[in-house]
């Protein structure tokens, strides 16, 4: 058994983010206001290439606020991935909206354009489209934003993209988050840079931002006294969180190289296993291998994804199964799901899926130690 437990993906932090961070406060600019939130939306605006940015406390935040600058309001419909993590579809009850959900491609694990199509055609059958989609980029991999643009545009529909899980990945040249009407990202403690907890939201809509802006600051009009006509949120970051933010997309691209060499180790030593496979990374797409993630063909192997998280977690490495798909949640039993094929994608995913730690912290001994386990249980 490993003594000390190897974690999926830790906080890595350095000496800048601490340092950036005793600065702010030594400023006493501790309220979520003042200059490094200023400066964290700028920097983060220049790395992603959008031109627009608003710093907030989360990533479910900015999902949030996507569909409350969209218009989204109660009845609308509102496509979005199934296999995600929860935040991606909640935001739509938060505005009692309707979420459909759109299956995976087998390669990438993302959204499938042909199902994302057949869900426009019904629903034009039936003369109620979709306020929007919501395209979540999956453990860092890029969806296909080429055909899902088409698609959406085809029916005038805006993208809000889920890029949480992606930040520092690359999509035909240029970085995700940019590829829909909205990006969103997370900082959530186990990303790849983290804010402890936080997230952006990026446009190159300066309305859309500026709407968002005033809706995170409780909606407060523009006097000298707190007059409020609509409804509006305690979202923003702070200055604190902020500055750790800044010392930690210093040190982004690093991570990304971190990252993606913990996937090549893992590929180089696991995929000959037959009944062992890996997402594929698409020849229009740099993934940042945020999470490397397996397949366990139970056939093959013997053994399935169950018994190899219980062994892992069993010698003290934290493993996990993929996320279970949205449809397949008792929260959202009712809701339509549209699939490419007659066995859903996702549900064959959450079944055979397996999280492998990959923080960039992990020493190569450690990782070594993990590989070892799955090799003598396989």
């Amino acid at each position: 058994m490993v003594k000390k437990r190897i974690y999926l993906s830790p906080p890595h932090m350095g000496q800048e983010e601490k340092q950036l961070m005793i600065d702010a406060f030594d400023s006493n600019w501790i309220a979520p206001l003042g200059p490094d939130v200023d400066a964290f939306e700028k920097e983060f605006s220049e790395y992603i290439d959008i031109p627009y940015c608003h710093a907030l406390n989360s990533g479910t935040s900015a999902l949030h606020l996507s569909l409350r600058i969209l218009g989204i309001s109660e009845g609308d419909i509102v496509f979005c991935s199934s296999l995600t993590f929860a935040a991606s579809a909640n935001v739509i009850l938060y505005e009692k909206a309707i979420p459909v959900f759109i299956d995976s491609e087998e390669d990438t694990w993302n959204i499938d354009p042909l199902a994302l199509e057949k869900a426009f055609e019904y629903y034009q059958d039936n003369n109620t489209l979709p306020k929007c989609v919501i395209v979540v980029n999956l453990y860092g991999q890029s969806a296909d934003y080429e055909s899902i643009n088409q698609i959406c545009d085809k029916y005038n529909v805006p993208i809000i993209e889920d890029a949480a899980e992606s930040l520092g990945a690359i999509y035909k040249g240029k970085q995700t988050g940019s590829f829909g009407k909205i990006g969103i990202f997370s900082f959530n403690g186990n990303k790849i840079i983290t804010t402890s907890s936080g997230g952006m939201l990026a446009s190159d809509d300066k309305d859309l931002i500026d709407k968002a802006r005033f809706l995170s600051a409780q909606a407060k009009e523009p006097v000298s006294h707190y007059e409020h006509i609509e409804l509006g949120y305690n979202y923003r970051m702070s200055n604190i969180l902020a500055a750790i933010g800044r010392g930690q997309l210093r040190v982004l691209d690093e991570r990304v190289k971190c990252k993606r060499k913990i996937f090549d180790n893992y590929y180089r030593e696991l995929s000959s296993i037959k009944g062992i496979s890996f997402i594929k990374e698409t020849k229009y797409s740099q993934s940042n291998k945020w999470l490397t993630v397996i397949r366990i063909n139970e056939e093959e192997l013997g053994t399935d994804s169950a018994k190899l998280i219980k062994l892992l977690n069993e010698n003290n490495i934290d493993a996990r199964p993929v996320w279970k798909p949205m449809h397949l949640q008792p929260l959202y039993r009712r809701s339509k799901l549209f699939s490419n094929f007659k066995a859903p994608v996702s549900d064959v995913l959450f079944q055979e899926g397996v999280c492998l730690p990959s923080g960039t912290s992990m020493s190569d001994d450690e990782q070594m130690m993990i590989i070892d386990i799955i090799k003598s249980e396989l």
